[in-house]
C-alpha cells in the first residue's frame, strides 16, 4: 500500500510560539519552514509514500515545499488544524477516492524514511490508526484506509481523542524519528540528538551561534 501524506502547516508568522524561550520571534519562522522541508524531504524519500499534499495558506512555504516536489493544497476552510487536514484529505481523494490517506505533522525534523515505512506499514492492517508522540500526549501521525474518513483530531490530548474515535494506537519500538515532533526547546533538544535534516540543522547552528 502507497499511501498519500497530507502535512498542514500554519502560516511561518505564526508558527512555534511554544518555541519563545528558545529562538527569537525572527528566527521561529525560519525553524518552522526548516522543520517542513526536512519532514517533506524525508517523507518523499519513503518507500511507502505515493506523495504528499501540503495544506497552508503561507505563501513561501508553498514555494519552497512545492519546489521539493509536495503538492500544495490552499488551506481554504481558515478553519484551524482539523479543517485544514479533513479539506486537504477530501481533496486528494475528489481525484482518487480509494488512496489510504495519512495525516502526518509538519514538525518531525528528525524524519527517518524507513522508520515511516513501517509505521505506515503497520496502519495499513487498520481502518484507522494513530501514533502518538514522544511525549505519549500528543498525536505526530494518523491514518485512514481506503473506504474510511481520516476524522482528525488534533490538538490538546489528541492521543486520548484519536483514541476515543476509534482509531488504533500503534505500538511500536524504534520509531522515535515519527515521534519526536518539536513544539518546545526541549524538543528541539531531543530532535538534534536524534539526528535532524540539513535545513534544520543549518537554521539550529544560526540559533546556537546567536547564544554564545
Amino acid at each position: 500500500m502507497q499511501w498519500t501524506l497530507v502535512v498542514p502547516l500554519k502560516p511561518l508568522a505564526r508558527a512555534k510560539s511554544r518555541l519563545s524561550d528558545t529562538a527569537a520571534d525572527g528566527l521561529r519562522p525560519d525553524l518552522a519552514l526548516a522543520f517542513a522541508l526536512d519532514t517533506v524531504a524525508a517523507a518523499l524519500a519513503c518507500p511507502a509514500v505515493k506523495d504528499v499534499a501540503v495544506v497552508t495558506g503561507d505563501a513561501l512555504a508553498g514555494r519552497e515545499l512545492g519546489a521539493l516536489g509536495a503538492h500544495i493544497v490552499a488551506d481554504e476552510p481558515g478553519g484551524g488544524l482539523n479543517a485544514a487536514l479533513a479539506h486537504a484529505a477530501a481533496f486528494v481523494r475528489t481525484s482518487r477516492p480509494e488512496t489510504p490517506v495519512a495525516a502526518l505533522n509538519a514538525d518531525l525534523p528528525a524524519l527517518r524514511p524507513l522508520e515511516l515505512a513501517r509505521v505506515l506499514d503497520a496502519a495499513a492492517e487498520f481502518p484507522r490508526a494513530f501514533l502518538p508522540d514522544a511525549a505519549k500526549i500528543g498525536t505526530t501521525l494518523l491514518t485512514a484506509s481506503p473506504g474510511h474518513e481520516l476524522r482528525p483530531a488534533f490538538g490538546t490530548d489528541s492521543r486520548a481523542r484519536h483514541r476515543t474515535s476509534g482509531a488504533v494506537e500503534l505500538l511500536l519500538d524504534a520509531v522515535d524519528s515519527v515521534r519526536q515532533d518539536v513544539d518546545t526547546g526541549a524538543d528541539l533538544r531531543a530532535a538534534l540528538a536524534l539526528g535532524v535534516g540539513p535545513r534544520t540543522a543549518a537554521t539550529a547552528a544560526r540559533l546556537l551561534i546567536k547564544e554564545q
